[in-house]
């Protein structure tokens, strides 16, 4: 189950993030607050299951469609994949 926040676009800014992805999420936040500016959508902060890191959905206010994701879910679902085969690998070794 999905944890969600939903942040007013106006705050976004103003929700600390880890350091290590500060620098990655910078240009993405950029553009997405650009994006929002003229259009009719609102931020909602996504909990991963799997990963338990955040990651942002840009929703359209009018259909409650998700317009853009900020790190994709996908690519974060491989990233989960991906660590949960290297650490059964790693006990395997033992």
């Amino acid at each position: 189950m999905e944890t969600k926040v939903i942040v007013p676009a106006e705050q976004a800014e103003n929700i600390p993030i880890k350091e290590n992805t500060r620098l990655e999420l910078e240009k993405s936040i950029g553009d997405l607050n650009k994006f929002m500016q003229s259009s009719n959508t609102h931020l909602s902060f996504v909990l991963h299951d799997r990963l338990n890191e955040y990651y942002v959905q840009v929703v359209d206010d009018q259909t409650q469609e998700v317009v853009r994701e900020v790190p994709s879910r996908k690519v974060l679902d491989m990233v989960a994949e991906m660590k949960s085969k290297l650490g059964f690998l790693i006990d395997e070794k033992r």
